[in-house]
């Protein structure tokens, strides 16, 4: 028998990435948008997918999703990228600006997959770790400086402690480290939040990185895409995959924009869901919780009450929040999900914390 093929030397040290897709009440753990966009999106994006040839290549330029994606944003088309999620668009900036002998810092606690995918790309990784409020203040700039990396990871709002970022220190990362690429992932920027795209114009080495998955309620046709200087798309033009984004999700990205005003329209409720989330939470004995500008509340149980527990009575009784204990220590996160299914979930936390 021959022996089995081996792979690079740290892919088995790499856990598969899981976030758990189970069938409960409530589930709130993803940060999704808990409302669909209406009928007529889905008849008119039914009557685009019928319309398409899928005999043929999808339009590897993404011409026509990038141009209306250009136009909203008042940016250029050359400066504009799209991706199967944002993901993947963090992937392909990494291919080109990290990779072996390359470094990328992070601003920790913050989004796990941005250290995930510079790992995957063996891009060193250098974590800067911020306390509470988790702001980047001047001593985190100046330890980001010493550094020297290649790519500089900002993301704003944070993920997961709900903070936006202050511009002027993404300004100011981006004018001190003028070789490396500062990538500012405004995932939830919808939600809250000054978007750093103001900033591409007169700093070349800023790329802002958005998603159709939250405020556009388009979680599962995995959208994403990079406004940022022209000869950044352009490196990213040589390390994507030909074809990469097929027919029918640009199809979906199309309709999608002509629906953008429902879509944001749906936004206010969902911040009310989140401000409710703060406020009840903060009047619990012992809660501790952190502001948020995103769509999602970061909160710490009492610490009379292990969070892994909590986190288990709340499932036990149909609620999926997210532990995050490994990253915060303590916490859990909860999305701001539909008035009802706040509802179950402030109620049922106060049962596990009264158990």
């Amino acid at each position: 028998m021959t022996a089995a093929p081996q792979p690079r030397t740290d892919v088995r040290e790499i856990e598969p990435y899981d976030s758990p897709q189970l069938d409960v009440v409530a589930r709130l753990n993803t940060n999704e948008c808990p409302h669909p966009l209406p009928a007529d999106f889905a008849d008119e994006l039914a009557d685009a997918v019928r319309a398409l040839p899928l005999n043929r290549y999808p339009d590897g330029q993404m011409t026509r999703l990038r141009e209306e994606l250009a136009a909203r944003h008042g940016h250029t088309l050359e400066g504009t990228w799209t991706a199967n999620g944002s993901n993947e668009v963090l992937t392909e900036l990494l291919l080109a600006y990290g990779g072996p002998g390359r470094r990328a810092v992070t601003f920790e606690p913050t989004y796990l997959l941005h250290a995930r995918l510079s790992r995957l790309t063996s891009t060193e990784i250098d974590p800067i770790e911020l306390t509470s409020p988790f702001a980047l203040d001047e001593s985190s700039i100046d330890r980001a400086v010493a550094a020297a990396p290649d790519v500089v990871f900002v993301c704003s709002p944070n993920n997961p402690t709900g903070n936006a970022q202050p511009l002027g220190a993404v300004a100011t990362l981006a004018e001190r480290l003028p070789s490396a690429l500062v990538i500012v992932d405004e995932a939830y920027i919808e939600f809250g939040g000054e978007s750093a795209l103001k900033l591409v114009a007169d700093h070349p080495n800023v790329a802002v990185v958005r998603t159709f998955s939250k405020a556009f309620a388009m979680a599962g046709a995995r959208l994403g895409y990079v406004l940022a200087a022209s000869d950044v798309v352009a490196d990213l033009q040589r390390v994507r995959l030909p074809y990469h984004m097929s027919s029918l999700t640009q199809a979906a990205g199309i309709v999608a924009l002509r629906h953008s005003a429902e879509a944001l329209s749906l936004l206010d409720s969902i911040r009310a869901q989140r401000d409710r989330i703060v406020r009840e939470l903060s009047e619990m004995p012992g809660v501790t919780v952190f502001p948020s500008d995103a769509n999602f509340v970061l909160f710490v149980p009492p610490e009379t009450h292990d969070a892994g527990q909590v986190w288990q009575g709340l499932m036990d009784r149909g609620v999926l929040v997210r532990d995050l204990t490994a990253v915060v220590p303590g916490a859990l996160r909860v999305t701001a999900g539909a008035e009802h299914e706040v509802d179950l979930f402030l109620a049922t936390l106060q049962e596990v914390l009264s158990a």
